[in-house]
């Protein structure tokens, strides 16, 4: 018997996140270095929530590579199974809000770091040791990130862990929108417990309506145990043993952008899963599940950034409260 001393390791990207912050006295558009990366959004997420958690990713041996190397060890992510690459820098990422507050993303990963982590650079028992092992689409578009990726979800399988996946789609990065679905497609046949946006759904299954996507990707991966689907404006959906269960957002004029809402989002889910397990969620589990994780992403749309700027459960707690 493995002894489970890790609640949620994750692996992927761990990247920079520059986020338009005002002009300058030039009159030119300035940006704010904000640690990011969706797995490691998820894992500051969880660590502050009081769950000990682990990161398995490379980054660049470079300026970038060492503030981000600092930065989950701040936030009390694992970073043992990080490592620095003497030779390909840090992936770096340039975020624009659009004016209807959707973003738009420039990559700078043509290679970045973290495409460039190997099998054998894998810290394999902080896998074997973890509840969950959660995991995104981004690890999966090139290799050997690809093969690595393959190998860590062999070694949790083998492990017994809840498989994690959010495929969290970004075009910019695939070769191809097939390349993509095919990729994507492996992981949510590798996956316990899915988080999936309304525009992915819709691009995934070619259904408009949401409950046929969810009936579509049922029927397609019968394994799949929870489904989280969040809608934005529109709030979220709990698909689990049966039950179908919507909580309205927690909109919020003091939004400043949305980068790492779904990645708070989804972290309150795996919160809950650790907490009540994954058989048997009542409508109510689902109903309180959702409106923490609902609440949650709303405070981290009012702040720049993600990583750092995690909300604390009081936060969340007080909320909820307030719109009672």
């Amino acid at each position: 018997m493995i002894k489970k001393t890790i609640d949620v390791t994750a692996l992927g990207e761990l990247l920079i996140d520059f986020t338009e912050y005002g002009v300058s006295d030039q009159g030119n558009l300035t940006f704010e270095a904000n640690p990011g990366g969706a797995p490691c959004n998820v894992l500051s997420m969880l660590a502050g929530l009081g769950k000990k958690v682990a990161f398995l990713g490379k980054v660049g041996d470079d300026m970038f590579g060492r503030i981000l190397k600092d930065a989950i060890c701040e936030q009390g992510i694992d970073g043992d199974g990080l490592s620095m690459d003497p030779e390909i820098h840090t992936t770096l990422a340039f975020v624009h809000k659009l004016e209807n507050g959707d973003r738009d993303f420039s990559f700078y990963r043509k290679p970045g770091a973290d495409m460039s982590l190997a099998p054998e650079d894998l810290l394999e028992e902080k896998i074997r040791q973890a509840r969950i092992f959660h995991f995104g689409s981004l690890s999966l578009t090139d290799e050997p990130v690809r093969s690595a990726h393959h190998r860590a979800m062999e070694i949790a399988e083998e492990a017994g862990c809840i498989r994690s996946f959010d495929p969290n789609l970004r075009e910019p990065l695939w070769d191809s929108l097939d390349r993509a679905k095919e990729e994507i497609a492996w992981g949510l046949a590798h996956c316990d417990v899915l988080k999936i946006s309304d525009n992915e759904i819709q691009w995934f299954t070619g259904e408009e309506d949401f409950d046929a996507g969810i009936a579509a990707l049922k029927e397609a991966y019968p394994q799949i145990k929870l489904i989280c689907l969040s809608k934005g404006a529109e709030g979220s959906t709990a698909y689990c043993g049966g039950h179908k269960v919507t909580v309205m957002p927690f909109l919020n004029e003091n939004t400043v952008e949305t980068t790492g809402a779904g990645d708070t989002f989804c972290a309150c889910v795996l919160n809950y899963v650790l907490e009540h397990g994954l058989t048997e969620l009542s409508p109510e589990n689902l109903k309180d599940m959702l409106t923490f994780a609902n609440a949650a992403a709303s405070i981290v749309t009012t702040r720049k950034g993600a990583l750092r700027v995690m909300p604390a459960k009081e936060e969340v707690e007080a909320l909820i409260a307030e719109r009672a």
